[in-house]
């Protein structure tokens, strides 16, 4: 009998990771979810930087999804879930800058693209912080597209698990000016204490006025089910499959009960389903399934003191 590793088993404190290992493969495996979901019929997002990233890793599964893509529900649940989920960041930065904010920091970036693909207002600088191979690799890939970020880009070279707000600083980042932070997919990576710390540290840099999303479709894995992502998405272990369970952490802190008690407005929590429904969307009963065990968590907060 086979056994299932725990939360965050394999994982240490100061491990590292380039896009196809460990944990930043998942980012690789969101990439092509998008690139899937930019292809579909009514699209939410089209991100045309994501098929990209996928062909410049020669992962042979994402390849082979990407030129063979299906169409049953059930084929396309999770470029769909993704496809909302990246709207819903999309649609944060833009209501920022629409409010004047001229600073926005994308945590753990991975392969996000929004500093090419949104229109920022003039004047906007996007600090990326993530590992130094993660951005690495971006930026060779976008550029050898000759992609040209739409505001002033810079990267942070950083661990979330050290002393990052220094690095951001030093980069040119204005705790005295409103920000706008995105946790997009990061905090189920990170142990409680590393959490608390991280958004501590966002408390600390963002000025009142600031804003700040956090959002992940597997904001708390129910283990009993991780066997049907691992199944369906090979990936990163020995058996040729993404293991979740290896690679997050069990939560305890509400990230949502945290910033509320720690100087932010918090507006109401909602789901992916729920978000669905705001774009005009009827979730298709294996959306619904999905986010029963993935507990789907979308929150907005602005800096009130």
């Amino acid at each position: 009998m086979s056994m299932k590793p725990e939360f965050g088993s394999l994982r240490s404190d100061d491990d590292q990771w380039d896009i196809v290992s460990s944990v930043g493969y998942t980012a690789l495996l969101v990439a092509g979810w998008r690139a899937l979901h930019a292809v579909s019929p009514r699209p939410l997002v089209r991100d045309e930087y994501a098929k990209v990233f996928i062909a410049a890793s020669r992962d042979p599964y994402l390849a082979g999804v990407l030129a063979n893509p299906g169409t049953s529900a059930d084929e396309t649940a999770f470029p769909r879930l993704y496809g909302v989920q990246t709207r819903f960041f999309d649609d944060f930065f833009a209501s920022a800058g629409d409010a004047g904010i001229r600073q926005a920091v994308i945590v753990a970036a991975g392969l996000d693209s929004r500093a090419y693909r949104l229109e920022w207002p003039i004047g906007t600088t996007v600090f990326e912080v993530d590992l130094p191979k993660v951005l690495d690799f971006k930026r060779r890939v976008l550029g050898e597209q000759g992609a040209a970020p739409k505001a002033r880009r810079i990267e942070v070279a950083a661990d979330l698990r050290t002393n990052w707000p220094t690095p951001l600083k030093a980069a040119g980042f204005d705790p005295h000016s409103p920000s706008a932070w995105s946790l997009e997919g990061v905090l189920p990576y990170l142990t409680d204490d590393a959490q608390t710390t991280l958004l501590a540290g966002i408390t600390e840099l963002c000025a009142p006025g600031g804003r700040i999303a956090i959002g992940a479709l597997g904001s708390r894995l129910d283990r009993e089910h991780l066997a049907d992502l691992e199944t369906d998405h090979p990936g990163v272990n020995t058996s040729g499959q993404v293991d979740f369970s290896a690679l997050t952490y069990e939560a305890r802190i509400d990230p949502a009960v945290w910033l509320a008690g720690h100087g932010w407005a918090v507006a109401p929590v909602r789901n992916t389903l729920q978000l669905q429904a705001g774009y005009g969307m009827t979730p298709p009963e294996v959306d619904v399934k999905i986010d029963g065990f993935m507990h789907s968590q979308y929150i907005t907060g602005t800096r009130s003191e």
